[in-house]
């Protein structure tokens, strides 16, 4: 892309309406060659971020998906122990010494590719997502500031293996845990937030096509309102088309036509027993009363 403003507006093509300080860190993350890191809300679309830019890019893309306890044989590479073994009863069946079988079971045949080692050796530069990085151990961003700076890996039985081509970075963090200064120095920043009525009502009508105007209206008006409530987990954008795509099936064209049907499709909102206790149909058609 030759601007942010083409970025944005292909972003847009596939049906996911990017801001103008997401579209623009974006940009300037590709230009500089640096990841880009995407802190907010669960359920703002980091995630989809990654995905919409592999599709405009028209490249693959790698998830790493960060858990506590992710080591470097999940996360960058391991080898098929199975097969090594059965290779090393092969050798000796066959009479070849301990040396020659040695040089075999530790070669490109027996590695594994785990998503950051597959990042730098596509011949097309991917979109390498690191999703939820701060979920990850603190050493594990060791590792990640190693691969991150020079983009390649050191195998001790292989060597160092180089990037082929160097992958689009995108790394998302929901604030369970402070990253390191380091990790951010390397990255370019942007905070995704939810999205403006305006915005939100974009991305409804894009994605939901078949939606009547005025019902598309109530429910933004309504998702909104409810992300203001008292709330353990707040409704995402996710959530949000959920709930549209839910109400389209069951033929509803008001919010207000019947409060049984609203109140079953709260499923598709809210996620936790606490939060169903804290929104009860009575508020819920309060709330839906006033979208509009």
């Amino acid at each position: 892309m030759t601007n942010w403003t083409d970025l944005q507006r292909a972003m847009g093509e596939t049906g996911y309406v990017a801001s103008d300080d997401l579209a623009m860190a974006l940009h300037i993350a590709g230009r500089l060659g640096r990841p880009l890191l995407l802190e907010g809300a669960a359920g703002v679309g980091k995630t989809e971020v990654a995905r919409v830019l592999a599709a405009v890019q028209d490249t693959r893309l790698i998830r790493l998906q960060c858990y506590e306890g992710l080591d470097a044989s999940h996360a960058i590479y391991e080898w098929n122990y199975q097969r090594q073994l059965l290779a090393i009863r092969a050798a000796a069946e066959d009479g070849a010494g301990a040396r020659a079988a040695e040089e075999r079971v530790f070669s490109e045949e027996f590695l594994l590719e785990r998503p950051l080692l597959a990042a730098i050796r596509q011949e097309k530069s991917p979109v390498l997502l690191i999703d939820e990085i701060d979920r990850a151990d603190e050493e594990f961003e060791a590792y990640l500031l190693e691969i991150l700076s020079e983009y390649q890996i050191t195998v001790p039985e292989l060597g160092t293996l180089k990037a082929v081509t160097r992958p689009t970075v995108i790394l998302t963090a929901n604030g369970t845990r402070d990253l390191s200064d380091a990790l951010r120095r390397r990255c370019v920043y942007a905070y995704v937030d939810y999205p403006s009525r305006e915005t939100e009502l974009e991305i409804l009508i894009a994605r939901c096509p078949e939606i009547a105007d005025h019902l598309a209206a109530q429910i933004v008006g309504f998702v909104q309102s409810v992300r203001r409530e008292d709330l353990e987990k707040k409704p995402g954008i996710a959530e949000m088309l959920d709930f549209a795509a839910a109400l389209s099936g069951l033929g509803i064209a008001d919010l207000n036509d019947d409060p049984q049907v609203l109140g079953a499709t709260l499923a598709t909102l809210l996620k936790t027993r606490t939060d169903r206790d804290a929104l009860p149909l009575e508020v819920a058609q309060r709330l839906a009363g006033k979208a509009a």
